[in-house]
């Protein structure tokens, strides 16, 4: 297989899986399909992680059949790990339909997972059948694609296949048609992977996990030890939670389903099933139909985040003292408010200040758009770098006053990136529920993959213009997104 020189294959979970009796996951094998039609290529990831150079049979091989990537994982691994799910505890959880495939790193030096969904049935399928439709791959590159070019830290939609197969659903028209996708992520570790430990009670095989998830992703800490390092990785971990939080509110996104087994360790977002984009600032706004108390409504997405930390630190005190985890997670409510003028003011391209008076900015600010009930979207795009794009009676109205001197003082003298063409649009780039419906149409009745493929080049397009935050390992070799699909 012509991997190219910057695959760097380091299948470290494996080996850990190993060492300690397999304790931490299961091997699976993939299901067999009866058909492989590849619908999306990542090439532009792809050649983050060495794999641009695989053939179109290579691609098929490796991401629809999961034949071994060289030197790395023998065998694919189901994760064994519980969760509160809408704050219940649930422990028969795990892998039910997915796996971890392979393991490397980036330029960057980043250790990276590619993870499947819709892979076939696991020992913790229970009585799933362990597949993927194809409308929930199609969502979750989409989904993907639009967070990553809005400056959320996000899994990346790397392979995705149509498998020929005739789903059965409650929730869509059925049969429906399946898929498999891969996911190239930077940990398949959750807050529920240690839940399950102290569930258990195995306070051995917890501190093991704790020092592999400072190995792999916090090495800085390596020089701690004891409770210190425990507390301090708890730490870290209540940081990167607080920047996603963030993220996702500045971007206008509602995850749907905030359960402690769909957040990882590195605060990085994944799995998408019932997410939405708001249309306008409605903080009791829901994603997933069966969320009827409004538990994950997008106002309370930060005390979602910090909830479920409070489950992981409460599971960590198996093996440190209250003191060195209250510590850390009373740093929350800062870290956030940190985090969410930095993506707040990244999404606008203005400049940051002090934090006392950026604070009560980002407050008007939010406090406007859901008074006036503006677009989410069309407000971003509108006043991108400080500019007044559009006319509007909105931004006339006295209300707007002081959030228009706002932005007019934190905006920077010109900012190159107003050049492209992207900001000559009346519209914004968006992503709306009816907008994906309407994108799925014409793939169910016609397989007419026009409109779904103009999009991702759209939001493409919208990536590189506002260029927020691109891997070290791309912005050194300067690589663009290629989408590819079978014929």
């Amino acid at each position: 297989m012509p991997a190219s020189s910057a695959y760097r294959p380091d299948p470290v979970y494996a080996a850990f899986n190993d060492a300690h009796a397999r304790a931490f996951a299961d091997p699976v094998a993939p299901a067999d399909f009866p058909l492989r039609k590849l619908r999306h290529r990542n090439q532009r990831w792809a050649a983050a992680v060495g794999l641009e150079t695989l053939t179109d049979n290579e691609w098929e091989r490796t991401f629809a059949r999961f034949e071994p990537l060289p030197a790395n994982m023998g065998a694919p691994l189901a994760m064994r790990y519980h969760g509160h799910q809408f704050r219940t505890y649930n422990p028969d959880i795990g892998d039910g339909r997915g796996f971890l495939f392979a393991q490397m790193r980036d330029g960057a030096g980043r250790l990276l997972d590619l993870a499947t969904k819709g892979s076939g049935q696991t020992p913790y399928s229970r009585f799933g059948d362990g597949r993927l439709t194809l409308k929930g791959g199609v969502r979750e590159v989409l989904a993907s694609a639009m967070l990553e070019a809005q400056g959320v830290y996000t899994s990346k939609a790397f392979a995705l296949f149509e498998t020929g197969e005739a789903l059965v659903r409650h929730d869509e028209p059925s049969p429906t048609r399946a898929a498999v996708l891969t996911r190239l992520s930077h940990s398949h570790i959750r807050f529920g992977t240690f839940q399950r430990l102290a569930y258990l009670n195995e306070p051995d095989l917890m501190r093991a996990l704790v020092d592999h998830a400072v190995a792999a992703y916090y090495p800085d800490l390596l020089a701690l030890e004891g409770e210190s390092r425990i507390g301090a990785f708890f730490g870290e971990v209540v940081r990167a939670t607080a920047r996603l939080a963030a993220s996702w509110m500045a971007a206008g996104f509602v995850h749907g389903v905030l359960n402690t087994d769909n957040m990882t360790i590195t605060g990085e977002s994944f799995d998408y099933g019932p997410w939405r984009f708001l249309p306008s600032s409605q903080p009791g706004f829901t994603a997933a139909y069966f969320d009827h108390s409004g538990l994950y409504a997008f106002g309370r997405q930060p005390e979602a985040a910090v909830w479920n930390l409070a489950q992981l630190g409460g599971a960590l005190n198996l093996i440190c003292a209250d003191a060195a985890l209250n510590e850390a997670i009373s740093a929350f409510p800062l870290l956030y408010r940190e985090a969410l003028r930095e993506a707040v003011f990244a999404r606008l391209g203005l400049r940051v200040g002090e934090l006392e008076s950026d604070l009560p900015f980002v407050q008007d600010l939010l406090g406007w758009m859901t008074d006036s009930q503006i677009g989410w979207a069309q407000f971003f795009h509108d006043w991108f770098a400080g500019r007044n794009a559009r006319r509007d009676a909105l931004y006339d109205a006295a209300e707007f006053a002081l959030v228009r001197a706002g932005i007019e003082a934190r905006a920077a003298p010109s900012d190159p990136r107003l050049a492209h063409p992207i900001f000559a649009r009346e519209k914004p780039v968006d992503l709306p529920i009816e907008e994906v419906e309407a994108l799925w149409a014409p793939i169910a009745e016609h397989d007419d993959w026009r409109a779904f493929d103009a999009k991702l080049r759209e939001i493409e397009e919208l990536r590189v213009a506002l260029a927020l935050n691109p891997s070290p390992a791309l912005r050194e070799k300067g690589l663009t997104s290629v989408l590819r699909r079978g014929a």
